[in-house]
């Protein structure tokens, strides 16, 4: 199979082109399937097989840290990057309960890889929230034309960047952290200060004065490049401002936030769902009974049938709450400039539930696997300490505590989160 080709013919030979990766790539799980014309349904599967793929060297890229530019590759040959755009635009027009199957089925195998996935397909619809008339279809066009990966700076709590007028343009100076996939992307969100009012612009992989500073050596998510970058006498077109929206004080410039909490969210549960399938193929093929069991197989041992039966429930469980705030964040999407501030809020409510639920029964299977598989299971080559390192890094993006506190203050005082980078 060969999926080496770049897309970036023009958009009906791409098409003609994805249609081929996608029928090669059905072909080699079910040889009967023979695609008439591209939709969501295949990019899952290619998801799925690019998870596989993902899955081979998945503890040596861990253990490596460094940039993903193999994994991004892959997805640019895949056509995954274009899954979220409008079919209007050249892309798939997948809606985001689809999208977001993709990225746990993505985390599931590394979850650097979902992680880097959500943010992309959160920031290219960006602009669809927060940007000026004309400036979503300029960057939905652009990404489906030169099948581009985008990536993010938008630390709201690091004031360090600073972006000051020159003329009728821009010049960006300082420091910014957790630039998630920056040094990976084609295409990059970034949010600096000017005064004390935060900016968002977009600027593209080789724009002169951006420096990645390689600091991101930290215990989970290694291939993340989620580092500082630092940014010198760096110039920003005016166009390359994002905003302001045509009605600024409508809610749906805000949805933007939940679009990308539930991003974080499925890339939870794919690290959980990962875990537990890597523990389950462990027991079954190598867990030995424990003397006083009175069994012949670990798999009959009553002790680690009831955990992999709580532990499986509680993730069907977690899964359920967030495939239900998807269907919300659809919903309210499609509202558009239309959507209340209180149906903004009942998917905030909802976004925060599955958030906290699923970092909760997240952590919970990461760290208590190895009980069910045994004491050989801790060897380093199997590299089974990933899923919790990753679930536990990523998972402190916000507090989960305050995501319990404003759920509570929605049950008790019926009062709706205040819309934010973090809610």
């Amino acid at each position: 199979m060969n999926i080496s080709s770049p897309l970036t013919a023009p958009i009906s030979s791409r098409l003609i082109y994805r249609v081929t990766v996608v029928q090669d790539m059905r072909r080699s799980m079910v040889n009967t399937i023979n695609l008439q014309k591209i939709d969501v349904r295949d990019y899952l599967a290619v998801a799925a097989k690019v998870g596989q793929q993902l899955m081979v060297n998945a503890v040596q890229q861990d253990a490596e840290a460094g940039i993903p530019t193999v994994e991004v590759e892959a997805l640019k040959r895949t056509g995954l990057l274009l899954l979220p755009i409008p079919r209007e635009y050249g892309g798939a027009g997948a809606k985001f309960p689809d999208v977001y199957q993709v990225v746990k089925t993505l985390a599931k195998a590394q979850g650097s890889v979902g992680q880097l996935y959500a943010n992309h397909a959160t920031l290219v619809h960006a602009a669809a929230a927060i940007g000026r008339p004309g400036q979503a279809e300029h960057y939905y066009r652009l990404t489906t034309e030169q099948n581009l990966f985008w990536a993010n700076a938008l630390n709201a709590r690091d004031a360090r960047l600073k972006i000051e007028p020159e003329g009728n343009n821009f010049r960006v100076n300082g420091i910014k952290s957790f630039g998630t996939g920056v040094a990976a992307a084609d295409m990059n969100a970034i949010a600096a200060l000017q005064g004390d009012r935060p900016m968002v612009f977009i600027i593209p992989k080789d724009r002169p004065g951006v420096r990645y500073n390689h600091d991101w050596n930290n215990l989970g998510q290694r291939r993340t490049v989620s580092g500082s970058y630092t940014f010198e006498n760096v110039h920003v077109a005016a166009d390359e401002l994002v905003g302001p929206p045509p009605v600024p004080e409508s809610a749906f410039p805000t949805l933007i936030f939940l679009v990308s909490q539930l991003g974080k969210v499925f890339t939870y549960l794919g690290i959980a769902e990962g875990a537990l399938d890597a523990a389950k193929g462990y027991t079954t093929a190598k867990t030995r009974p424990w003397l006083t069991s009175g069994v012949d197989k670990a798999t009959d041992d009553p002790f680690i049938l009831h955990r992999y039966g709580e532990y499986w429930t509680d993730l069907q469980a977690a899964i359920a709450l967030a495939e239900r705030a998807a269907d919300k964040l659809q919903t309210a999407w499609g509202k558009g400039t239309d959507l209340t501030f209180e149906e903004r809020g009942e998917v905030a409510i909802a976004s925060a539930s599955a958030k906290a639920f699923a970092i909760k029964v997240g952590v919970n299977i990461t760290s208590q696997m190895f009980e069910l598989m045994g004491a050989r299971a801790t060897a380093a080559h199997y590299g089974f300490d990933r899923y919790w390192r990753d679930l536990r890094t990523f998972s402190l993006h916000d507090p989960v505590d305050y995501k319990f506190k404003a759920i509570g203050e929605y049950v008790l005082n019926g009062v709706y989160p205040v819309p934010s980078q973090y809610a």
